[in-house]
């Protein structure tokens, strides 16, 4: 029987309310067993833009990165967000470590193509993560932190969406644990109508996302969110979890199947 392993992905929102970041923290340092924090950041990343004079551009609420904003999205996403992080864990009694993408080479991503005419500049589409590399860091009592970035072996650092990062951890390791992956932010799970914080949809299998996605039920940033994971699920990921970050217990949100 394979070992459990939980990995929680926190979204930018919550990294930014000082509140609910403490409460999720503490509440992932009391996970028992193997654990993985994968982390956003991208509210941060605007307002350091912001008071660097550089402007933040966005095509359906994705990010442009041009190298500009890929020094600042490093800056933050590599080293202030994860960092911090680190820190804190540490503090409470977890022995974390914060990775990119790029460190230990346990993701590799190529630069995203052209997709309807938008270039979106030094951005990263996953091509494999390495569940080996990570598993020898978690067996050897270590909690990886993994940031929002990737790389693409020729030098590069590629801004890699922080869902994906998490469905593609999830995916590698599920070959050597029992893995959970709890998407953690700022709701109580997937809602039907997003004005009613307690319209939340129990569970969602692949029809019930195609449905809903058909007659505008889930639309926006919600929807590459279940896709990754629904992908995660269909990769043999045990459980997939979209829910409150101060409710990472697993017993509240969307279940997806």
């Amino acid at each position: 029987m394979k070992e459990k392993l939980t990995i929680v992905k926190v979204g930018g929102a919550v990294v930014e309310d000082e509140q609910q970041l403490a409460q999720l923290l503490r509440d992932f340092s009391a996970i028992e067993g193997r654990k993985v924090l994968v982390h956003g950041g991208g509210r941060k990343a605007t307002k350091t833009a912001e008071r660097l004079g550089i402007e933040t551009k966005m095509v359906n609420g994705r990010r442009i990165t041009d190298s500009d904003m890929l020094e600042v999205v490093t800056m933050v996403y590599g080293g202030l967000v994860n960092k911090n992080l680190v820190a804190r864990l540490q503090a409470n009694g977890v022995n974390a470590l914060g990775l990119t993408g790029a460190d230990g080479d346990v993701i590799h991503s190529h630069k995203r193509p052209l997709k309807d005419g938008v270039d979106f500049g030094w951005v990263g589409d996953v091509e494999r993560a390495d569940g080996q590399m990570l598993s020898r860091l978690i067996e050897a009592g270590i909690t990886p932190v993994m940031a929002p970035l990737t790389h693409d072996g020729e030098g590069h650092v590629l801004n890699t969406n922080a869902d994906t990062i998490a469905s593609e951890t999830a995916k590698a390791l599920a070959m050597y644990y029992d893995v959970t992956l709890i998407f953690s932010f700022e709701k109580k799970g997937v809602l039907r109508n997003p004005d009613d914080d307690d319209s939340v949809i129990d569970t969602i299998t692949r029809a019930d996302f195609e449905r809903y996605k058909a007659d505008g039920t889930i639309s926006g940033g919600m929807l590459p969110k279940i896709e990754n994971a629904l992908n995660a699920v269909e990769a043999g990921v045990s459980r997939v979890i979209i829910t409150l970050a101060t409710a990472i217990d697993g017993e509240h949100g969307t279940v997806i199947k």
